[in-house]
């Protein structure tokens, strides 16, 4: 694990920044520093190795150039479990009112992103990368991941026409994520002519969930839309198999990724799908690129790729793509009116908002440990720019 951590170093308060992306006045070394939040501990702890890893081949390739603007790149990790008891908001308004991170970039949950929001304000870039419920207009955030009208609505009509369910069932823990993307998700069941057999809320750190797996079976739900995320997916998923509630139920996730899959074994993996931008078995030429340079960065046990660790690498891109286009009116990026940011992405995504932007969207099916790409239901928009 240590091979993959950020070295922090000790920061100085430096003057005052015009623009995140010059120079200060202090700044002889030329560092940007990027704050990379990400949960290391609890439920989606198992995120962390994947994020920090593909983080950091972000900064190698781009400190292998000119950085950001001239200037080298440097990570500095931030806890951001929603387990952590300890006061994460003044941490990151502290370092952002001394001045000693330039840009964050956060994966984390959505509960975190509007704690966060409310002492960010605008004062640095904070890219949010992973899926997100859609609808976020604060200023600075740039949020690059999957909304679910693009996630969930092809996939779900997909499943539809194939497996024909009458009822589906909605399990989720209880934050915004889950409670917003299943609403659009039941707008969608209606239009489809299914019905809703169940819906239920759990806190994150569920021991089980065999009272409601019985409870799904009981309801006669053919399908669930799972909405747990990191360790409360993967016991869901083992007791699922353990009460052969694959016998009368598929299941759609957006979140469980490749480590869950791992985590979850075989026999909580049975008819399983999985709807993403990104799966680590992807047969495409920028996969295999960036595939390549990952495992020569960190050697054949690197942690295993996902969506959710490769969005780091994304979200710091897509600061290098934002401080070319706007490097003094970077709060204003992101409107309707300006041209995508373009930024390299595995996905070959582009981004024109929040609510507006470009990525590919697969549908796979866990094939052992492993993800099968069966289709892709949504292909990258092409962009006259």
């Amino acid at each position: 694990m240590q091979r993959y951590r950020q070295r922090v170093t000790k920061i100085g308060v430096p003057q005052t920044i015009v623009s995140p992306f010059d120079h200060g006045l202090n700044d002889s070394i030329g560092i940007f520093r990027i704050a990379l939040l990400i949960p290391l501990r609890g439920s989606a702890g198992l995120w962390a190795p994947s994020c920090i890893a593909c983080a950091q081949v972000a900064v190698e390739e781009l400190n292998k150039a000119d950085g950001i603007n001239g200037r080298q790149i440097e990570l500095i990790m931030i806890d951001t479990a929603i387990e952590n008891d300890l006061p994460v908001e003044d941490l990151v308004n502290s370092l952002i009112g001394i001045q000693s991170i330039n840009a964050i970039v956060g994966m984390h949950i959505s509960s975190m992103r509007e704690r966060l929001k409310t002492v960010v304000k605008g004062r640095i870039p904070y890219v949010y990368t992973p899926l997100y419920e859609g609808g976020e207009v604060a200023r600075g955030i740039f949020a690059i991941g999957e909304t679910p009208e693009q996630q969930l609505g092809s996939a779900i009509e997909h499943l539809h026409s194939v497996y024909r369910p009458k009822k589906w069932a909605l399990i989720g823990n209880d934050y915004l994520w889950p409670r917003v993307s299943n609403v659009y998700a039941k707008i969608k069941f209606r239009a489809l002519g299914a019905d809703l057999g169940y819906e239920k809320y759990v806190p994150f750190s569920q021991p089980n969930f065999f009272r409601e797996i019985e409870e799904m079976i009981n309801s006669e739900s053919e399908a669930v839309l799972i909405s747990l995320i990191g360790q409360d997916a993967v016991q869901f998923n083992r007791d699922f198999g353990d009460l052969e509630g694959h016998r009368s139920m598929i299941r759609l996730s957006g979140a469980i990724e490749e480590n869950a899959l791992l985590a979850s074994g075989l026999g909580g993996l049975k008819r399983l799908f999985s709807s993403s931008s990104y799966f680590a078995s992807l047969k495409t030429d920028r996969n295999a690129a960036f595939k390549e340079k990952y495992f020569a960065l960190h050697g054949d046990l690197a942690p295993t790729l996902n969506t959710l660790g490769q969005s780091t690498y994304e979200g710091i891109h897509f600061l290098k793509g934002l401080s070319q286009i706007c490097r003094e009116a970077w709060t204003g990026a992101g409107s309707q009116s300006r041209l995508p940011i373009i930024y390299k992405s595995v996905r070959n995504s582009r981004y024109v908002s929040n609510d507006q932007k470009s990525l590919p969207i697969y549908l796979a099916r866990a094939d052992g440990f492993f993800y099968n790409v069966e289709k892709e239901l949504m292909e990258t928009a092409n962009y006259n720019i």
